[in-house]
């Protein structure tokens, strides 16, 4: 999970130099903060800094802590600094919202053994960060939705085919490879990185 939010970090830096900051935090019940606001005194969290030139991980708590350093105070944010620090919490929280929302609907369905205890902390990680606007909480829901599908047994055999037919020395006819592409792409992509 630490991987795909790094790539997604990654992904975000390429598309937008704004700086931005975001604290992540998973509380006494396994439920997952994402805030743009430090949190609570005595919290430890994951602070993500995101400059110009790559982001930078370290943990901190809510109780003030870089308190004595010889650094200057920071500038306030820009109007600019500040929509990209909210572009990047959304975007977030969306993730954190989608893979919710795919895990409570696999382990809600039967298809995985679980515990009253994870169905309340995917609950609660999907309420905290699943949008309450009905038109965007329906996307979230899609992508979800589609995350279900990607995370398949048939998807996974249609990309392992995919492989197997793209192996030097296959003999595979490129049309049928491209068929195959065509499928994966189309049905067996991850909306969310």
């Amino acid at each position: 999970m630490r991987r795909a939010l790094a790539t997604l970090l990654t992904a975000l830096l390429a598309s937008s130099a704004a700086f931005a900051q975001v604290y992540r935090w998973v509380d006494d019940d396994g439920v997952i903060h994402l805030s743009s606001d430090k949190p609570p005194a005595g919290i430890k969290a994951e602070r993500i800094d995101i400059k110009t030139s790559s982001p930078s991980k370290r943990t901190t708590t809510g109780s003030g802590s870089g308190s004595g350093s010889n650094q200057p105070a920071p500038k306030p944010a820009s109007p600019e600094q500040v929509a990209g620090r909210e572009q990047l919490l959304g975007q977030l929280k969306t993730r954190e919202c989608v893979i919710a929302l795919e895990a409570l609907e696999r382990k809600t369905g039967g298809a995985e053994p679980t515990s009253a205890t994870e169905i309340k902390r995917l609950k609660q990680t999907a309420e905290l960060n699943c949008s309450q606007d009905p038109v965007r909480r329906r996307q979230q829901e899609e992508m979800a939705a589609r995350l279900r599908v990607a995370n398949s047994p048939s998807c996974v055999e249609a990309r392992n085919k995919l492989g197997d037919m793209m192996a030097p020395g296959s003999g595979v006819p490129r049309d049928q490879v491209r068929a195959q592409q065509a499928f994966v792409d189309e049905h067996c992509t991850s909306p969310i990185r």
